[in-house]
């Protein structure tokens, strides 16, 4: 009877370690491609690897890239919802539910990376991610798209004067309607999945995208300037549904907040290293390359959106990032 006694209760001990160390499988998916510099997929591997370090078999992500969870608007619904565990999105896409991330679009806001870096870790960046709570939603962090830049095949972007006519995929997202608007240029909101044959068949003339999405999704192929405008720095964001997360353990949920913030280091990192030699790669692809002459002048151009966004973003928030790059 000892005997039998003894095996139970071994068995259940073993049972229940077993259970402790079970692995959360979760699914994330992100729009673009798999590519080895495509700054979502970068993202994606990073923090599998970061999980790896600092919670060894608790967490294995399943990766869906290249929409195969749909659009972005349809994945953080599907976060939001909890029908999706994960995520990395687009800012400008989180700001069509909650309008203070539309900071992040203000077009020539941050002089340069580090500046972005600077306000996404502190006070700016940690009132964000709070507020996507309430939507059913955990932000874990801000990694890094890059500065996004106008490609077309009408002409070089050298002056505020060369964007007006010239008809550009915006993303779905009001900021980015005004801004080419303000800078005279058609702005045509247009989702992802459609915007490399729109290019290809002439629907719209161009689009404006980090040059790494660029390079990643083949639009060397089909457009042939690129202009070194950096309107707007690309934040993409670490999204988890609030239902997972709140089905993991204490733990676990901190594990994950960790590896998050490994992965955002790592992650912007790499997409640092890689967009020199992406800028280089698409030239020697036929690309006409160019920067733009004053960054001054497209800034006084587009002073409207900062009034015209200022209400919905919360004067709070946009006059704190201000005080922090200026």
């Amino acid at each position: 009877m000892k005997t039998i006694t003894g095996c139970v209760v071994a068995a259940l001990l073993a049972f229940g370690a077993a259970s402790a160390q079970a692995q959360t499988t979760l699914k994330f998916g992100w729009t673009t491609g798999e590519g080895e510099t495509d700054p979502y997929a970068i993202a994606a591997r990073e923090l599998q690897a970061a999980l790896d370090e600092v919670a060894p078999g608790r967490f294995e992500l399943q990766f869906f890239p290249n929409r195969q969870l749909g659009d972005e608007k349809e994945m953080l619904e599907g976060v939001s919802f909890g029908t999706l565990d994960a995520a990395v999105i687009t800012n400008a896409v989180i700001a069509n539910i909650e309008p203070a991330f539309q900071l992040n679009d203000m077009p020539f806001l941050y002089a340069d990376e580090q500046q972005a870096h600077e306000v996404l870790d502190g006070e700016v960046g940690q009132e964000l991610l709070a507020r996507l709570e309430e939507h059913g939603i955990i932000g874990l962090g801000f990694a890094e798209g890059g500065f996004r830049n106008m490609i077309n095949n009408a002409k070089p972007v050298a002056t505020p004067e060369d964007v007006a006519g010239v008809k550009y995929r915006v993303m779905q997202n009001p900021v980015y309607v005004q801004m080419f608007q303000s800078l005279g240029g058609n702005a045509v909101p247009m989702a992802w999945g459609e915007v490399f044959t729109a290019v290809q068949q002439g629907t719209i003339d161009g689009l404006e995208i980090p040059v790494a999405v660029v390079r990643n999704n083949q639009f060397a192929d089909v457009t042939q300037y690129l202009s070194l405008t950096r309107h707007t720095y690309s934040a993409i964001v670490y999204l988890v549904s609030k239902r997972t997360f709140d089905s993991l353990s204490s733990e676990d949920q901190a594990a994950l907040r960790e590896a998050a913030s490994l992965a955002v280091a790592a992650q912007r990192e790499i997409n640092a290293r890689n967009t020199q030699a992406i800028i280089e790669d698409l030239a020697s692809l036929g690309m006409e390359v160019n920067e733009i002459e004053d960054p001054a002048k497209f800034r006084a151009l587009v002073q409207p959106v900062y009034d015209g966004f200022r209400d919905e973003i919360g004067p709070s928030v946009l006059d704190t990032a201000l005080e922090q790059v200026n």
